[in-house]
């Protein structure tokens, strides 16, 4: 293994690129989970709203039904 200068500047040009496309991964990476936390947390508020309307639902479904009108 050389250890001239070029040799060693050629190498750390290449550690240096890849350390950018890593920083650039893990910024693309960090923007796609805070996207997909954004998703979650909608998906779980409007569970919840549906879980709340449904069980009043079946609050009114065991609720006892009125007598039918006598005609």
């Amino acid at each position: 293994m050389s250890n001239s200068p070029a040799d060693a500047s050629s190498r750390l040009d290449a550690l240096e690129m890849r350390i950018a496309h890593q920083d650039q991964m893990i910024a693309e990476l960090n923007e796609v989970i805070t996207a997909q936390w954004r998703k979650i947390d909608i998906l779980e508020r409007h569970i919840g709203n549906l879980r709340e309307e449904f069980q009043n639902l079946a609050v009114l479904r065991t609720a006892p039904e009125p007598p039918p009108p006598h005609y």
